[in-house]
């Protein structure tokens, strides 16, 4: 793509241009300068300008007259919500990945103008404001500038009213248009449940909210949240099993209020040149997590299978998980700078030591909304609190657009939950043991009152820790065994080659399996092995009883659903 961007009225100082290394939504580094090329600037009198590289993210345009124009390429070629991809069926641009900005600038507006191609009759959708022309459109400071990404191409529009404000659905698919008709019929259905959490629709300050899709065959699946738009992208065709795009748009537009409104200090407002750390998304992301199959089950548009797989999937990845021993769900956020689609080439040990803040605060919501509900017969949920954070934290907006006046603080959290409680101690109490500390809520009492039974999937099972393998002419320890492990105690490790099982030759993990199914639970096991030095080693190891956990509906066990399970249950999910 060719980029021209014009700054008028400087100050004689040297101009810092900065392509970003940041995004908004994400949280890690993307360095997008990698993709650019070809730079040259003049001044207002069309006159070179000599550019210097102070570092690799930046170049600086010194001795212009006031003026400064710069022009480069820029190379895309990645449909999702972080990147840029440009081909000849559109242009997908997320602004961090396309733009240069100049420091010092912040609060001037921007008019952003779209070229046509050649023969083509594209349309751009964007949260931009409209401008003089179809494809001229206007920001006002670089905060909302860099949060609006465009899709420019031959998409179709659908759209409706809600609260009389306007939902758009902007699609590039390959599906029929029939498909995109459904689509919009279920995500007004999201629209609406979700109104009814928080009471009332953002003001949306382009006066419409719109969904970008793009579903295309070479797209990467992907969700993100911005003020007001949200791009939703997958590899699949648009057709009848709209499931896994539902559930992103349930998510991404709950982010309307939940992060894009209510939204923590440590990320008000956004760094586009760096990592940015914020030990609240157990809350930003955890909470939007929870709520997007919840929306669904109050819709309809998932059935109770569906929505006990997914809470038992949310609640399974923390209370199986030894990595809750030694990072809370705070210090779990604030891993993100790293596992935010970062990439990292050296070995970590995350998989012992990390749990995606996603489902950590998922989990963590499940808790709070069923601990709400319990201690009060229904009356207070979560729903009331995330009213009280829209209330005190969203709501009031921001002086500037793009801006949050208000945002919020660990400690403001607790507050919002004591008064929704009505009991500072239990909000105290809940914060110190799940948040910031490392224990585990009692599912399976809180998860009963609405007639679901947590229980054990495999009792009765020897178990030495299922640690992944690799077979590659031998069976090999594919990662490192968690510490709560039979495995781990007995001192395997990763890349630990297995021999032998009391005697039994492995040439598969299928031999391991088998190996486990002829024991016990409390039944020891000698193995031999070879570590990564080549040195042969014999282990014993005590076995376990499999710690798998399965959620099911009260009746799938044989067992009576009450009444007043009956009516807890609906009361939640219904």
């Amino acid at each position: 793509m060719q980029v021209e961007v014009a700054f008028r009225e400087l100050a004689p100082a040297p101009l810092e241009l900065r392509m970003s290394r940041a995004s908004p939504g994400r949280y890690s580094m993307h360095d997008f300068a990698k993709n650019v090329y070809d730079v040259q600037a003049v001044d207002g009198a069309g006159r070179a300008i000599a550019l210097t590289r102070p570092d690799p993210y930046g170049w600086t345009a010194a001795g212009h007259d006031g003026a400064v124009t710069v022009r480069y390429k820029v190379f895309g070629d990645r449909v999702d919500g972080t990147y840029l991809a440009i081909d000849t069926t559109h242009a997908h641009i997320n602004m961090p990945a396309a733009l240069m900005w100049a420091r010092g600038l912040d609060d001037r507006g921007a008019l952003v103008a779209l070229e046509q191609p050649a023969g083509q009759g594209w349309r751009a959708a964007t949260q931009l404001h409209p401008g003089a022309t179809p494809l001229e459109f206007t920001a006002p400071n670089l905060q909302y500038l860099m949060d609006s990404p465009v899709e420019f191409g031959p998409g179709a529009l659908r759209t409706f009213t809600v609260n009389g404000q306007t939902i758009r659905v902007a699609a590039h698919h390959t599906g029929a248009d029939a498909d995109l008709d459904a689509l919009a019929v279920h995500v007004e259905k999201i629209v609406r449940e979700e109104v009814e959490i928080f009471g009332e629709l953002p003001a949306y300050e382009p006066g419409h909210y719109t969904f970008l899709a793009d579903y295309l065959p070479w797209a990467s699946g992907d969700g993100m949240e911005h003020r007001n738009s949200a791009v939703l992208t997958s590899a699949r065709t648009l057709g009848a099993d709209r499931s896994d795009f539902l559930d992103t748009i349930a998510h991404e537009f709950f982010h309307g209020w939940n992060v894009e409104r209510i939204r923590p200090a440590s990320l008000e407002p956004f760094d586009f040149d760096r990592a940015n750390i914020s030990g609240e998304l157990w809350l930003g992301e955890g909470f939007t997590e929870y709520y997007a199959p919840l929306v669904l089950s109050r819709t309809a548009l998932a059935d109770l299978n569906d929505t006990v797989s997914t809470m038992a999937g949310l609640l399974r990845s923390v209370a199986l998980n030894p990595a809750r021993l030694v990072r809370s769900a705070e210090e779990m956020s604030r891993m993100a700078a790293f596992t935010d689609g970062g990439r990292t080439v050296d070995q970590t040990n995350w998989s012992t030591t990390y749990i995606s803040y996603y489902p950590f605060g998922g989990a963590i919501a499940l808790a709070l909304d069923l601990a709400l509900r319990d201690r009060s017969n229904g009356e207070v949920t979560l729903d009331d609190f995330m009213r009280a954070m829209w209330r005190a934290h969203g709501k009031p907006g921001g002086s500037r657009p793009g801006y949050v006046d208000r945002p919020y603080t660990m400690a403001d959290a607790q507050a919002r939950l004591a008064e929704v409680s009505k009991d500072a101690e239990f909000s105290r109490d809940f914060f110190a043991r799940y948040i910031q500390g490392r224990e585990v809520a009692d599912y399976a009492r809180l998860l009963q009152r609405a007639g679901l039974v947590l229980r054990k999937a495999q009792p009765g099972r020897a178990w030495w820790g299922d640690p992944a393998y690799q077979n590659d002419g031998g069976v090999r320890v594919a990662s490192a065994p968690a510490i709560d492990t039979p495995v781990y105690a007995a001192g395997l490790d990763l890349d630990d080659e297995i021999r032998q099982i009391d005697g039994t030759r492995i040439r598969s993990p299928a031999d391991i399996a088998a190996a486990m199914g002829r024991r016990k639970p409390g039944d020891r096991v000698e193995v031999v092995y070879v570590d990564r030095t080549g040195i042969a080693k014999t282990a014993g190891v005590t076995l376990a009883e499999s710690p798998a956990l399965e959620l099911l509906p009260i009746e799938r066990t044989g067992a009576t659903l009450s009444p007043e399970q009956r009516a807890f249950r609906d009361h939640w999910l219904r």
